[in-house]
Order: C-alpha cells, then structure tokens, then sequence
C-alpha cells in the first residue's frame, strides 16, 4: 500500500469534489489560476471557502502576466473603433490591473 500524501499543513486530503463547467468558465478559471500562481486545486479551495488568493511574485506570474497583457493588446488591436470590447476582456483587464497595482503597492 502507497504511503499517504500530505500537504504542507499536513492536511489528507482525501475527499474529491468535481463540478462541470462551460469551455468559457474553465478557460476564465484557468486564466486565472495562471496568473494566481498557485495551483488550481489551492486557488479553487481558496475561492469556494471565501478567502484571498495570496499572489507571490515568481516567474510563473510574470510569465502570465506578460502572456494575458499580449493577449490583451492583440484582442484591443482587433477590435475596431465602433465595437465594445467583450465582457471577458474587460473582467481580464480588471484582473490583471488589480494584481499589478497591488505588486506596486509591496515595492
């Protein structure tokens, strides 16, 4: 028999939930277990039990918010000068301003 794992709080954690989600909602949340920077069990836990995601500046972050801020500037370059950006960008882009303005606050 396998040795049982535990988590840094030494927690077991051996229950499963699952729950289904559209292609959107799973591209949203995986957006931003990307740019959280923990892992999407731990972002998920942290959400569902109503607490803040602590967000350490690493590598993996920077990288995120470099690829979403391209994903931004390329999705505002397409869209022409009569149409409204959509909801998704706009949640994005308060997500990522957010995130930056509260990096800028620990510097």
């Amino acid at each position: 028999m396998s040795v049982k794992a535990r988590d840094e709080h030494n927690r077991w954690r051996s229950k499963t939930v699952a729950f289904r989600m559209s292609p959107e909602e799973n591209e949203a949340l995986n957006r931003m277990v990307a740019l959280s920077g923990v892992t999407k069990q731990e972002y998920i836990i942290q959400k569902l039990l109503n607490r803040d995601v602590v967000i350490h500046g690493n590598p993996r972050v920077f990288k995120a918010l470099k690829n979403t801020l391209s994903d931004i500037h390329r999705e505002l370059l397409r869209i022409s000068a009569g149409t409204s950006p959509s909801e998704d960008l706009l949640e994005t882009v308060l997500i990522v301003t957010a995130i930056l303005s509260e990096m800028n606050k620990e510097d």
